[in-house]
């Protein structure tokens, strides 16, 4: 075990070197950062000052030297607007794993008891309900899916909020919560009023479920198809000839292994889900990282899209280990 989290540990800077590499150079292809943002507002003279201030004259090979001895010091870049992107992450990207994380759970609240449900009904009109279920989940566009939700659930019925994670103030109170996390929930519990708490659940709750679709139906499908293999399974006929019930069997011995697709597929779809969420956060302006990258792209601000994007790379790499520690913990076979 510790060998094989110890090879997927040094694979972690080696992803991350690919990762930031590619962004690097896809940046420089699009041209020259500062003429995309300032060019035609700013006069030649000021454009060249500011190219150079921001080390864009010099060899590429030196600022690729320069932006990886930035990044293992932390160091992100710097906004057009003189903001470092670095503070950018730790107050932006507070909201952005409040939203994942939400998102995860519904995924996992509908796609998993839906998906065990589907195979324990295998071929019936329940289980193709619940598979055209799982494609439209997964094949509806993230803010399509979220303006359906705001016209039903906040315009027409008026149950939830239309947008932002929190009512004005609200959110004004949960800024001077100490210690701040940035994360709302939490610092909701930390100012200990559950009226604040219950309306920054109401405003994650129409996000979260636009954002865990996407991902419910993948787990829908990928829980049916493994159940139903496993349930053919040798073990699991011996498990129903010892006289164990169907849900026994199914819910103690073949749901486990049902489930190690799902681990292992999980850092892709964290990685699809922190693409997906730019634009559930630009529906609901939820003022997350997704939300600050789009406003960047906008405004191209390239140098501020080249840290974010170089910091959601290294989350990547992390999780992808994180995923192969889990997997190794459920199933001992991928250790040896």
């Amino acid at each position: 075990m510790g060998r094989y989290l110890g090879v997927r540990l040094l694979l972690i800077p080696v992803t991350a070197w690919i990762l930031v590499t590619a962004v690097f150079f896809l940046m420089r292809v699009i041209g020259d950062p500062i003429e995309a943002s300032l060019g035609g507002r700013l006069p030649p003279d000021q454009i060249a000052q500011r190219r150079e201030a921001a080390g864009l004259n010099r060899p590429i090979l030196v600022q690729y030297w320069e932006y990886l001895s930035g990044l293992a010091r932390g160091d992100f870049g710097q906004t057009q607007d003189h903001r470092m992107v670095a503070d950018v992450i730790v107050t932006r990207g507070a909201a952005t794993l409040e939203l994942v994380c939400g998102a995860l759970l519904v995924a996992f609240a509908i796609g998993v008891p839906l998906g065990r449900y589907a195979a324990t009904h295998r071929d019936s009109a329940r289980d193709a309900t619940l598979r055209l279920f799982a494609i439209l989940a997964y094949a509806a566009p993230v803010f399509f899916v979220g303006l359906l939700l705001k016209l039903l659930f906040a315009v027409r019925l008026g149950w939830l909020p239309v947008s932002g994670r929190a009512s004005a103030d609200v959110e004004l109170r949960l800024q001077h919560v100490s210690p701040k996390t940035n994360i709302m929930v939490i610092d909701a519990i930390l100012y200990g009023d559950n009226a604040y708490l219950i309306d920054v659940l109401k405003h994650a709750v129409l996000p979260a479920i636009a954002l865990g679709l996407l991902t419910a139906g993948v787990f829908l499908r990928l829980v049916r198809i493994n159940l139903i293999q496993t349930l053919r399974s040798d073990y699991v006929d011996a498990a129903r000839a010892r006289g164990l019930s169907a849900r026994v069997v199914t819910g103690r011995h073949a749901v486990r292994n049902a489930m190690i697709p799902i681990v292992t597929v999980m850092g892709m779809y964290i990685a699809m889900m922190l693409g997906g969420a730019v634009l559930t956060e630009m529906t609901f302006e939820w003022k997350g990282l997704g939300f600050e990258l789009a406003e960047y792209l906008k405004a191209r601000d390239f140098m501020a899209v080249q840290g974010i994007v170089a910091f959601i790379a290294l989350v990547v790499a992390v999780m992808s280990f994180v995923v192969d520690a889990l997997v190794a913990l459920i199933d001992p076979r991928v250790r040896f």
